[in-house]
C-alpha cells in the first residue's frame, strides 16, 4: 500500500484552502493520533469527517475498525476508492457535505467521531455534534490551538465563551497533543491541538436550543452587566433572582452550572 504522501503526489492532490484543508503527510504522526483516538475504547462504527487523501483513515483502518468516511472534495474520492478496495468490508465512503450527514445514524453504536476537521466549520461542526453528544462515544478532534484554548477555557478568562461553557457542560475536555506548523501541508500560520471530547454519564439538565440561546445572548456584549446583556431575556432580575445568580457579574463570571440555571429557568419561563 502506498502512503499517503505518494497518494498525494501521485494524484496531485493539493489542499484547498476554500475547503479548510491541511493535510497531515507524517505515517509515524497519523498511526499515533489514531491509537490515541482509540485508545480505551472498542466502538462499533469509527466515522471520520474531511479524510482528504486518506492519511489518517489508512491509520484507523489498520486498527481494524469499521469505518465511515465523510468527504465533500470529488478529487479525493480517487485516492480514498484505493482504500476501499484494500478494506472492502470494513470502509465505507460517503460523498457529501458533513454539515448535511446525520452521523448518529451512520453504521452501528456504539460511535466514535475522529477527524482533521477543516478549521473553516470546525465549531459548526462540534455544535452540531454536542446537541446529540449522547449517541457518540467520543470525539477525537483536530482544531486550530485557539479554538482548543477556547474549548478548555475556565470562568474569568478573556477565552472562556460560548463553546467553552457548552463543550464543558457536556463533556469532559482533554487535550492529548499540540501540534506545530510544520507537521502539516500546506503550512497553517497556527498551532493546532488534538482534543479529545468524553461525554459526561451526568449533566446538569438544561435545554440545550436554550443553553445556546443563553449564551449567544450573554457573550455577545461580554464586557456588560448580565443586568443589561441579558435584556432580550426578559425580566433580567427576575431571572437571576430564580437562578441564584448576581446581576451585576459578567458573562465571562458565571461558571457553567450557573449558565445551567440560567437555561432552566429562561425555558421554564417560556
Amino acid at each position: 500500500m502506498s502512503t499517503v504522501k505518494e497518494r498525494v503526489e501521485r494524484f496531485e492532490l493539493n489542499a484547498k484552502k476554500t475547503l479548510g484543508q491541511n493535510f497531515i503527510l507524517d505515517t509515524n504522526l497519523l498511526n499515533k493520533i489514531a491509537k490515541m483516538a482509540l485508545m480505551g475504547l472498542h466502538p462499533k462504527t469509527v466515522i471520520e469527517i474531511g479524510p482528504g487523501p486518506g492519511g489518517l483513515t489508512q491509520a484507523l483502518l489498520e486498527q481494524g475498525v469499521s469505518l465511515i468516511a465523510v468527504e465533500k472534495d470529488e478529487r479525493c474520492l480517487a485516492v480514498l476508492q484505493e482504500l476501499k478496495e484494500l478494506y472492502p468490508n470494513t470502509f465505507q465512503l460517503l460523498n457529501a457535505d458533513a454539515l448535511a450527514v446525520s452521523e448518529e445514524e451512520l453504521g452501528e453504536a456504539p460511535r466514535v467521531i475522529v477527524a482533521n476537521l477543516p478549521y473553516n466549520i470546525s465549531t459548526i461542526l462540534l455544535t452540531k455534534w454536542l446537541e446529540k453528544i449522547n449517541q457518540f462515544d467520543s470525539l477525537t478532534l483536530m482544531f486550530q490551538k485557539e479554538v482548543a484554548d477556547r474549548l478548555m477555557a475556565k470562568p474569568n478568562s478573556k477565552v472562556y465563551g460560548r463553546l467553552s461553557v457548552l463543550t464543558q457542560w457536556l463533556c469532559q475536555v482533554d487535550e492529548l497533543m499540540v501540534l506545530p506548523p510544520a507537521v502539516f501541508t500546506p503550512r497553517p500560520k497556527i498551532m493546532s491541538s488534538l482534543v479529545r471530547l468524553t461525554p459526561r454519564k451526568k449533566t446538569i439538565s438544561a435545554d440545550f436550543k436554550t443553553m445556546e440561546r443563553v449564551l449567544a445572548i450573554a457573550f455577545n456584549q461580554r464586557r456588560k452587566m448580565l443586568h443589561s446583556s441579558l435584556k432580550p431575556l426578559g425580566n433580567v432580575d427576575l431571572i437571576c433572582e430564580k437562578a441564584c445568580i448576581d446581576s451585576t457579574l459578567r458573562a465571562e463570571n458565571l461558571t457553567v452550572e450557573a449558565y445551567c440555571r440560567l437555561a432552566q429557568v429562561v425555558f421554564q419561563e417560556g
